[in-house]
């Protein structure tokens, strides 16, 4: 088997290259080389996916039996069609990292694969869409709805679309699960948005990349989501957050009520936490039956935290700073739950 993965070296893009790798795949990468260091046995090509030149030059390394792209998610839909039509003739099949917020109906509804899509034109720049004034949609889930119609364009029955939610785990860059980590590591009381039976369904990097690698090798198309079929409750999060990192605290809840008085932005202030019905209640059954298989979250919390412990950086990205509420702010709230 010999696949491209567009990016390769941080996250998701790196789980997939060293499961692939561990296949016995031939794997080639493109990239900058910003982001990270290349895997061991992978063909590095260097280039900027936005330049039509450099694109010419790494369609000459092909053909390959896939692509994978991991690394189109800051990227216009007109990004994504120069890649796809630069390299249709050079791959079977493309393999899209997309996201929920496509949907509609995301976060405010159920959704399956069947529920209707934000509407993006193949060729969008950065400027199309909006975002509301509840945070749905989303101007990032226009442009990816236009970015899956651009690899559709060009791959059409040969294309596939994972939909992931939220992706935790080792090397994580954006900064949820290490937030509340090094926040329950500290001890002390700790504000938790109630309920606490509130179910969550993040999927660990390492089951969405085994994913991602047998869809390059399947004969399946179409749209994935990819969430976590039996996830796991807030208490629960935050029980194995104190329990691996040994900290000597407990949980405080508070109503949403009273975290909207004291202005607690939802999903970035505390994340993971948001109050819509539709925001955990993503199926994920088609890709179960296909073979998504996801560890329990409490092996993805303990194995973040011993990364963490083992001088874990991140790939540097701004999301991080966007984490976590201020502990003045907390501190605040957590008196006026005493």
């Amino acid at each position: 088997m010999r696949i491209l993965v567009m990016g390769g070296t941080w996250f998701l893009g790196k789980q997939i290259v060293q499961q692939a790798l561990a296949r016995g795949w031939d794997v080639t990468t493109f990239n900058r080389g910003r982001s990270g260091a290349d895997a061991p046995g992978v063909q590095a090509v260097r280039g900027d996916r936005t330049v039509a030149g450099d694109l010419s030059r790494l369609a000459s390394s092909g053909p390959w039996d896939a692509v994978v792209d991991t690394s189109s998610s800051d990227m216009p839909p007109r990004d994504v069609l120069l890649a796809v039509r630069a390299l249709r003739e050079m791959a079977d099949r493309w393999v899209h990292v997309s996201t929920v917020s496509v949907y509609e109906g995301w976060p405010h509804q159920p959704l399956t694969e069947a529920s209707p899509v934000l509407d993006c034109p193949p060729d969008a720049d950065a400027s199309f869409g909006w975002t509301g004034a509840d945070g749905s949609p989303t101007a990032y889930g226009f442009q990816k709805a236009g970015a899956e119609r651009a690899v559709e364009e060009s791959f059409r029955d040969r294309s596939v679309f994972l939909r992931p939610g939220v992706i935790l785990g080792p090397e994580e860059y954006v900064g949820r699960l290490p937030w509340w980590l090094t926040r329950t590591a500290m001890g002390g009381r700790v504000l938790a948005p109630a309920p606490a039976d509130r179910h969550i369904q993040p999927v660990d990097v390492r089951d969405v990349a085994r994913f991602a690698v047998d869809q390059t090798a399947a004969i399946t198309t179409g749209a994935y989501n990819i969430t976590h079929p039996e996830g796991i409750t807030f208490q629960g999060f935050l029980d194995a957050c104190f329990t691996v990192t040994q900290g000597a605290g407990r949980p405080v809840w508070a109503e949403p009520g009273l975290l909207s008085e004291h202005a607690v932005k939802q999903w970035t202030e505390l994340p993971l936490w948001r109050t819509h019905k539709g925001v955990w209640a993503v199926d994920s059954t088609r890709a179960e039956k296909d073979g998504l298989r996801c560890r329990p979250l409490v092996e993805t919390i303990a194995d973040t935290w011993a990364w963490l412990q083992a001088d874990g950086r991140p790939v540097h990205h701004p999301r991080w700073a966007e984490h976590g509420v201020d502990p003045e702010k907390e501190a605040k709230i957590l008196a006026a739950l005493a």
